[in-house]
């Protein structure tokens, strides 16, 4: 049976942060686009984020920063303990120059929803794989698992550390850094009674942290390097909570009952990956009228926590810098080869505006991440990072989140 091939002008790949984010830009601009999202619905893997000053900028630029704020606590600073030396190492205040640096951690779940609850119904098409990227003359079409395909004008990578797009691009996979996470979220019956500060533990080639998200509900992560020997543990939650809590022994009673509480299922063990900055210096962030964003772009280890926050920035750059182009156009009758260089240009202005914050950030969160985890077991790295390296470490996640990304045009309010 013969399938019909849907015509749009723009496709995002991957409903998650960046692609809602684009895709809200768009709309925002009253430009209409289409999101395939491979799932049945929103995914929320990971649980929380944490949204530093600059996620906050993109948030308002796209105009949900309100419906999130009233639901998330705001962070007031951060606290360091070393679990081998029971000692603080470091405190900082979130404090910056022109008053508080807004951070909190907020559920992804919400975020989502918070963004693609303004989208128009519709914009989302859920059970959509993308398997195959075919050229067509100025166009892309897109042939979908379940055999129908899309012919597009933009095609926007927003697929993730596996994406379909970064590989038609050039891009190869992004690389294992040796080491894993475990993340999990607890919502308790009454009010915890933690500080409204990130507080963050270090201990034998190991992170761990715990944030709130609101006055009932705390968000954990454990980051670790696995030994061979304990690969099969990772396939089991019983022996990882186990394994978990056996490290964060010497953790402060409260929170290690928080993790207690935790359900079995939250025990799964993620690889962290990140994207090589050379890939990032000389690949293909886009090429003709093709481009990527968020993880497809940058995948980069949790260390600063600014995966999902660049991912905000992505949506933002991207639907001003091809916003403005689209915008011309439709006053102007111009032919289809016209069309694709100016969509062309303004990928090209959204690459080169990007590329350099993605380098910055990739490279910053795994040079971070090696230090913050004692160098792989290195007790003079360790020794260091405890005793003058830790309000350093601390200091450079805060100043990392100083970046605006601007708005989607110089008058959107």
């Amino acid at each position: 049976m013969e399938t019909t091939t849907i015509v749009k002008d723009i496709v995002i790949v991957g409903a998650g942060v960046s692609g809602l984010t684009t895709a809200l830009g768009f709309q925002r601009l009253g430009i209409p686009s289409l999101v395939l999202e491979s799932s049945d619905k929103l995914r929320a893997t990971g649980f929380a984020l944490l949204t530093w000053k600059n996620a906050w900028k993109a948030l308002e630029a796209v105009g949900v920063a309100h419906i999130l704020r009233p639901k998330h606590v705001q962070l007031h600073g951060n606290v360091t303990t070393s679990l081998i030396t029971g000692q603080q190492t470091s405190t900082v205040s979130f404090k910056g120059k022109d008053g508080a640096s807004e951070t909190r951690c907020i559920k992804r779940e919400l975020l989502l929803e918070a963004l693609a609850n303004e989208l128009p119904s519709g914009t989302i098409r859920y059970l959509s794989k993308v398997v195959a990227i075919e050229e067509s003359g100025f166009s892309k079409i897109l042939h979908l698992a379940d055999g129908s395909s899309i012919k597009t004008k933009v095609l926007i990578g927003c697929d993730g550390v596996n994406s379909v797009v970064a590989r038609w691009l050039g891009f190869k996979a992004a690389a294992f850094v040796g080491r894993s996470a475990i993340r999990g979220c607890t919502e308790l019956k009454n009010n915890h009674g933690f500080e409204h500060k990130f507080m963050q533990f270090f201990g034998d080639d190991f992170r761990a942290g715990a944030i709130p998200i609101d006055d009932k509900t705390l968000y954990w992560f454990f980051t670790w390097t696995p030994s061979p020997q304990g690969k099969e543990m990772e396939d089991n939650p019983a022996k990882l909570k186990q394994f978990v809590l056996e490290k964060l022994e010497k953790l402060p009673s409260d929170i290690r009952r928080v993790i207690e509480n935790t359900e079995l299922h939250s025990f799964m063990s993620s690889p962290l990956r990140y994207r090589h900055p050379w890939q990032l210096l000389f690949g293909n962030i886009s090429k003709g009228n093709v481009c990527v964003a968020g993880d497809a772009l940058h995948p980069m280890t949790p260390d600063l926590g600014q995966g999902g926050c660049s991912a905000l920035e992505d949506g933002v750059v991207l639907a001003r810098c091809l916003g403005e182009a689209l915008l011309s156009l439709s006053n102007n009758e111009e032919g289809e080869e016209q069309e694709y260089k100016r969509i062309e240009e303004a990928l090209k202005k959204y690459a080169n505006e990007r590329r350099w914050r993605s380098i910055d950030l990739v490279t910053s969160a795994y040079v971070v991440g090696t230090i913050q985890e004692g160098g792989g077991g290195s007790k003079l790295v360790s020794f260091f990072r405890d005793k003058f390296l830790a309000p350093f470490l601390a200091g450079l996640v805060l100043k990392k989140s100083d970046f605006d990304c601007g708005k989607l045009k110089e008058d959107y309010n």
